[in-house]
């Protein structure tokens, strides 16, 4: 699958739809079952104040990994309430527009600017101060930490 990068803003309207970038739904339709509409999960993310948004097929596999877990443990519990509990599945309408579930667009703090974050196999979408916060706190770990990827030299 080609990978969500980038970053684009866009309006949430009135009615709250935002229109997902025209390379992300490229991206989820190719991802698409043939014959099956282009769909995106959304969800809150656990970690930070914004909202996941994951190819279908993409985030039923990672939930997959639950079934590893101990049925009636804490930990199989709370990860299932945190991936499922709040996540929604969506289509876009023919303009590439979804409306955020309000609880979702609460949790991330959504007004009227968004910014779409591409992360590999999933994007984010963010109010705009709070993203430029995550990628400056982002990039400084990045930094002190010398991160690099395994078999490469900074």
């Amino acid at each position: 699958m080609t990978p969500f990068m980038g970053t684009h803003q866009n309006r949430l309207d009135a009615k709250g739809r935002v229109s997902i970038p025209a390379p992300f739904r490229a991206i989820l339709r190719d991802a698409a079952p043939e014959g099956m509409a282009p769909a995106v999960v959304l969800r809150p993310s656990h970690r930070h104040d914004c909202i996941e948004a994951w190819p279908v097929a993409d985030f039923h596999a990672m939930g997959d990994g639950l079934q590893s877990l101990d049925t009636f443990s804490e930990e199989q519990d709370d990860l299932t309430f945190s991936l499922f509990g709040m996540a929604s599945e969506l289509i876009p309408d023919k303009e590439g527009r979804i409306v955020l579930p309000e609880q979702l667009a609460e949790h991330a703090r959504l007004t009227d600017g968004v910014v779409f974050v591409g992360l590999r196999e999933k994007f984010e979408i963010w109010e705009p101060e709070a993203v430029k916060r995550r990628r400056a706190e982002a990039q400084e770990r990045a930094r002190a930490r010398n991160f690099t990827l395994p078999g490469r030299r900074p």
